[in-house]
C-alpha cells in the first residue's frame, strides 16, 4: 500500500469517529470576512510564496514536532509569505485542525487547510475552523472533485486543487477552480522531481492562478518554477528546516 494510500484510509476512520462525536449539525460556520489566496498572489509586491506550516512528514519525518505553531506563522509573514498553508493531519505531520484557528486569529493573510480531504464532512469543519481556501487532491476525489468544489465555495471557501499529471489537470479545468496546484512530489514514491512543474504549466488556463508545490528549497529553484510559469510556490519543509524562518522566507521572495 503506498504512503498517500495509508494516509487516506486512516483519514477516512478518523473522519467516521468525528462525525459520530459531533455531527455537522453542531457546528457553527464562521461567517466572517474572508481574505482571497487569488487576490493575494496577484497582487503581491514580490515573488509570491505561501509559507507552510507542518511540524512533520512522511518524506521528512520530524522537522519540528514542537513548534509553536503562531509564532513560526508570524514569522513567516515577517519574512514575506502572502499567504499561510497549515497542515491539520495528525498521525503523518504531526497537525491538529486547532493549528488552522490559531493561526487564522494572529495573522491577517489568507489561511489555507492543508490535509488529505476524502469527506464533505472536512470541509465543513474547515469553515468552522475559519478556512480560507482548503487544499482538494485530484488523485483522491478524482470525479467528486466537482461536488466537492461546490461545497467549498458554498461555505465561503477558495479551492487550490493538487494535481500531478496531464489528466488530473483536465479535471481540474473540466471543475471550473481559480486555483491550480503542481505538486512536484509524487503521491506514491514520495519522490521529487520540479520537471513536473515545467511540464504541467503549459496546459493549465492562463486565467488559472498556477501554484508549485514541493522540492523548493533555493531562491533559484523559485526563479525556477516562476520562469517555467507557475504564478507562486508553496514551500513548507526547506522553511521549517531553517534555522532562521524569516530570513528564509526574505531569501525566497526576493528572486525578483
Amino acid at each position: 500500500m503506498s504512503v498517500l494510500a495509508k494516509i487516506v484510509k486512516s483519514v477516512r476512520a478518523s473522519v467516521k469517529r468525528q462525525a459520530r462525536s459531533r455531527p455537522i449539525e453542531a457546528m457553527e460556520i464562521d461567517r466572517s470576512s474572508k481574505r482571497s489566496l487569488v487576490a493575494a498572489i496577484e497582487r503581491a509586491p514580490r515573488a509570491p510564496l505561501i509559507a507552510e506550516v507542518k511540524r512533520a512528514s512522511p518524506s521528512a519525518g520530524d522537522i519540528r514536532p514542537d513548534a509553536d505553531v503562531s509564532k513560526v506563522a508570524r514569522a513567516m509573514l515577517r519574512g514575506g509569505a502572502i499567504a499561510l498553508s497549515v497542515l491539520t493531519e495528525p498521525k503523518y505531520f504531526k497537525g491538529d485542525p486547532s493549528f488552522l484557528r490559531e493561526i487564522r486569529d494572529v495573522v491577517e493573510v489568507p489561511v489555507l487547510r492543508k490535509d488529505f480531504i476524502v469527506d464533505e464532512y472536512q470541509l465543513h469543519e474547515s469553515a468552522e475552523l475559519g478556512a480560507d481556501a482548503v487544499l482538494l487532491i485530484a488523485k483522491v476525489l478524482e470525479q467528486e472533485l466537482p461536488r466537492f468544489v461546490r461545497l467549498a465555495g458554498e461555505l465561503g471557501m477558495e479551492c487550490l486543487v493538487e494535481v500531478t499529471s496531464v489528466d488530473e489537470v483536465r479535471l481540474a479545468v473540466s471543475a471550473e477552480v481559480r486555483l491550480i496546484g503542481i505538486n512536484n512530489r509524487d503521491l506514491e514514491t514520495l519522490d521529487v522531481d520540479l520537471d513536473r512543474t515545467r511540464e504541467l504549466a503549459p496546459i493549465v488556463p492562463e486565467d488559472v492562478v498556477l501554484v508549485s508545490e514541493s522540492g523548493i528549497h533555493s531562491p533559484e529553484d523559485v526563479k525556477a518554477m516562476l520562469e517555467a510559469g507557475a504564478d507562486a510556490v508553496l514551500v513548507g519543509t526547506a522553511l521549517m528546516q531553517a534555522d532562521d524562518i524569516e530570513g528564509k522566507v526574505k531569501s525566497l521572495v526576493g528572486v525578483r
